[in-house]
């Protein structure tokens, strides 16, 4: 298998820093990492690091890095939108390589989306960008740990527009890009989805809100149809405790916290961003830029180990499939 390509992130935070801690650590798939090489062999401490002009040339003996200089030096904690083209460079390139076969996955380092506005980027975050390069039109954003897989059927919107703007079609696309999602990477024959209603207690019938009887039930019913093993609108308050999550594979919530709050509170260090709907592989640390972190030595590499944990086994399901 080729090697994953890791993305730089925004060079003042922590991605650098836990690319080290990872490779320190030991025992994970072969991968590169995208990024300044100097400033890489400047923070690596005792690490070595080697400088490589292309993917084929990655080994063991060294946390290998395809050269992309910034502009200007990183400060830890301080980002700088004078680096914002390397940082979209270092995306653009690993999803060149992974196009191309020379890298199995995309793994990508927190990005500072304010910092890339400044600087002219004209997308909402990492996934719509990956979308844009990829050329497709709906991808689906997956958290995932041995304990939790969830899905944010909306995401970055506030309450009020995230309800506003759910469809039983929005739910029906989700939901299906999740069902061939699992049966193709994670390797979930029959995946069984589970739809959080979107009022408490999925609405009582109605008395406490309308939403579940015309938009979530009606998409279950349709998924059903398909041969789709979906369950719901589900009481949210009910969905997450053990004997619950026993009953599915992946969880679907209507908005973002109702999801995202159960899975970083079973393991907040240990969950993986995983992009379904992609032609190739991407996944992600389930954290941000940590700016607070930069530069201290205490950013913790457990979410970022998962996520090239992750990218090599899908990527090795793809191979077989």
């Amino acid at each position: 298998m080729s090697p994953l390509a890791l993305t730089m992130g925004d060079p003042a935070g922590i991605g650098g820093e836990i690319a080290l801690a990872a490779w320190r650590q030991g025992g994970l798939p072969p991968f590169f990492l995208i990024d300044d090489a100097d400033r890489i062999k400047a923070i690596a401490g005792a690490v070595p690091v080697r400088r490589i002009a292309d993917p084929g040339e990655t080994g063991t003996d060294a946390l290998c890095v395809l050269h992309r200089p910034l502009v200007r030096p990183a400060v830890p904690g301080k980002p700088d939108s004078a680096n914002a083209g390397a940082v979209i460079a270092s995306i653009e390139t690993a999803v060149r390589l992974t196009e191309q076969g020379r890298a199995a996955a995309v793994v990508t380092n927190p990005i500072h989306k304010e910092s890339l506005y400044q600087a002219g980027f004209k997308f909402p975050g990492h996934t719509e960008y990956l979308a844009h390069l990829a050329g497709v039109e709906r991808v689906v954003m997956l958290l995932a740990s041995p304990e939790l897989k969830v899905v944010p059927v909306t995401i970055h919107q506030s309450l009020r527009d995230a309800i506003a703007s759910l469809t039983p079609e929005l739910i029906i696309e989700t939901a299906r890009l999740v069902d061939a999602g699992l049966k193709r990477d994670f390797g979930t024959s029959s995946p069984r989805l589970a739809l959080a209603g979107v009022n408490p207690h999925a609405g009582e019938g109605g008395a406490l809100g309308r939403e579940d009887l015309d938009i979530v039930a009606p998409a279950v019913a349709a998924l059903q149809r398909e041969g789709i093993d979906a369950r719901g609108p589900l009481p949210g308050d009910t969905l997450f405790h053990a004997e619950a999550r026993a009953t599915y594979d992946v969880a679907l919530g209507m908005y973002h916290d109702q999801v995202l709050i159960p899975i970083k509170t079973l393991d907040f260090h240990g969950g993986v961003n995983v992009t379904l709907g992609l032609p190739f592989i991407r996944t992600s640390p389930d954290h941000g830029t940590a700016f607070g972190l930069a530069g201290t030595g205490r950013a913790r590499p457990d979410s970022l180990i998962a996520a090239l944990k992750l990218a090599a086994f899908m990527a090795e399901r793809r191979a077989h499939v």
